[in-house]
C-alpha cells in the first residue's frame, strides 16, 4: 500500500512499478545455529553449527513509476 497524502493504492498483493530505495547501514554475523542429528541405539552422534550472515538494512521511500 502507498500512499502521496490525497490517492492511496492498493496492490493484491503487489504493485505493479512499485520498487523501495534502502540504504545498507550494516552486515555482520548472527548468533550460532546449532544442528544436533543422532540415531537411537546406534551411537551416531553429530553436532554442526554455523553463524548466518545478516544484513541490517533502512528504507529510505517507495517509488511509484
Amino acid at each position: 500500500m502507498v500512499s502521496d497524502g490525497k490517492k492511496v493504492k492498493v496492490g493484491t498483493p503487489l504493485l505493479k512499478n512499485a520498487y523501495v530505495e534502502a540504504q545498507i547501514k550494516k552486515q555482520f554475523k548472527g548468533d550460532k545455529v546449532i544442528a544436533f542429528k543422532y540415531k537411537p541405539k546406534k551411537r551416531y552422534r553429530k553436532k554442526i553449527g554455523s553463524r548466518p550472515l545478516l544484513t541490517l538494512i533502512q528504507p529510505l521511500k517507495i517509488n511509484l513509476k
